[in-house]
């Protein structure tokens, strides 16, 4: 079975940088191959690790509800999408990434979330990691996309705003009763001492804070000019807070 780690967070929290640094950590620790799943609406992180899409499952979907991709003679919608799936899994550098694309339709999305939520599951048995980056707040988890899940990583920016926010994600999870064994804090974007003005609000979310990530001009460089996250270098204050969270909840 593999290990299931998932990114959830506010848009703008640093949540597909801490996505793409931890696949490249797992990489570098020769953990792979890792399944990555993009199950953000607003999907990007193909342009972080470096790879191009050339197709959705939103998109895919689209075209087949819409008759614009018949389904070939013998086969169910479910097989047929099934297959098209398998077909949508870009190939990296020792890691396969899914991506899920923006919505066509509400109906035609709780569809796809559903979809996805189970191809996840046939397909993790062949992956020592899975890791899912989801979409910018609460909806994947009340959507149910991010189930059975080993640990969650909820970002936040360094603001009490983005602190409540990430509170907010943990009673949900408790709420819906998820599957998720393990939820960390991890507050992005962090300038001199503006996580220790925000101890008592982190306090009151119950949510351990595993680590902080600095605000690095060379990540905001690397993303003005689209280049993959995959090129920063080892030491890069941002790729050594990420090795560090991740030696710290124990998956280095």
């Amino acid at each position: 079975m593999a290990f299931t780690i998932a990114v959830a967070g506010k848009g703008g929290t640093g949540k597909t940088t801490l996505a793409a640094l931890v696949i490249r950590q797992l990489i570098r620790a020769e953990k792979g191959p890792v399944l990555v799943v993009d199950a953000d609406a607003n999907a990007n992180l193909n342009e972080a690790l470096g790879i191009e899409v050339e197709d959705t499952i939103a998109e895919m979907m689209a075209r087949i509800n819409n008759n614009l991709e018949p389904l070939p003679a013998g086969m169910t919608k479910d097989q047929y999408m099934a297959f098209r799936i398998h077909q949508l899994l870009a190939e990296g550098d020792d890691f396969d990434l899914l991506v899920m694309g923006g919505p066509e339709g509400q109906g035609c999305y709780c569809y796809a979330n559903n979809l996805l939520r189970g191809f996840i599951q046939q397909l993790s048995g062949n992956y020592p990691f899975v890791v899912m980056d989801n979409e910018a707040g609460m909806e994947h988890l009340s959507r149910r996309t991010t189930q059975n899940v080993d640990i969650l990583f909820v970002t936040s920016d360094s603001t009490a705003r983005g602190i409540r926010s990430a509170g907010r994600v943990k009673e949900l999870v408790k709420a819906l009763s998820l599957d998720i064994k393990r939820m960390y804090l991890v507050v992005s974007k962090a300038v001199d001492d503006s996580v220790e003005a925000l101890r008592e609000e982190i306090q009151r979310t119950g949510l351990e804070l595993t680590g902080v990530i600095p605000l690095n001009e060379q990540v905001y460089e690397f993303d003005l000019l689209s280049k993959p996250l995959w090129g920063l270098p080892d030491d890069s204050p941002v790729v050594a807070a990420v090795a560090g969270i991740m030696k710290k909840v124990e998956i280095l």
